[in-house]
């Protein structure tokens, strides 16, 4: 390959999944918040033979990290990892690939944030050993007709999503 193929490569093609796109949320009373723009996790080229990118769609609801409070002076909802959390928590919801992988997408997203790897080895492991409640709490939830996807976001920061979410109108799902 000639050095100038190389550069248009590595400019078109980043080496790492982070998304161009920012992350910026909107957040109801509850510390629920939805996406205001569309974010993107990409393979690495190392990473493309086995993983597709995953786009989380604008709207789309989460509680960023999934942390019990009791580790909340280790561990934040909104910690460097918030990111990669939502595109797990999207992967979680939409159920399209398996949870195994969707659990590897997580790490490596979080590795692209360069997560520090006391964290990335605590969350990653926590997932992999209490993940199957949350998988499956959101299958049952979607089987129950739970939506997570906002056409119509709130008024203000005081709605409540336990309110908000009863609203079939709101939702593009």
């Amino acid at each position: 390959m000639n050095k100038e193929r190389w550069m248009r490569e590595w400019m078109t093609h980043p080496k790492s999944g982070i998304s161009p796109s920012p992350l910026r949320l909107g957040r109801f009373r509850e510390p629920i918040y939805f996406l205001l723009n569309s974010i993107t996790w990409k393979p690495n080229s190392e990473q493309a033979s086995q993983f597709e990118p995953v786009e989380v769609p604008v709207g789309f609801v989460t509680d960023l990290a999934s942390i019990p409070q009791i580790f909340f002076a280790l561990l934040r909802p909104d910690g460097d990892y918030a990111y990669a959390s939502i595109v797990h928590d999207y992967l979680y919801w939409a159920q399209m690939r398996t949870r195994a992988t969707s659990d590897q997408i997580f790490k490596m997203s979080m590795r692209d944030f360069s997560v520090a790897r006391w964290k990335l080895h605590t969350i990653y492991q926590a997932v992999k050993w209490f993940g199957c409640r949350a998988w499956n709490e959101n299958a049952r939830l979607k089987q129950a007709g739970e939506r997570r996807f906002l056409k119509q976001f709130p008024p203000d920061a005081l709605t409540l999503w336990t309110a908000w979410k009863r609203r079939p109108d709101v939702f593009s799902d």
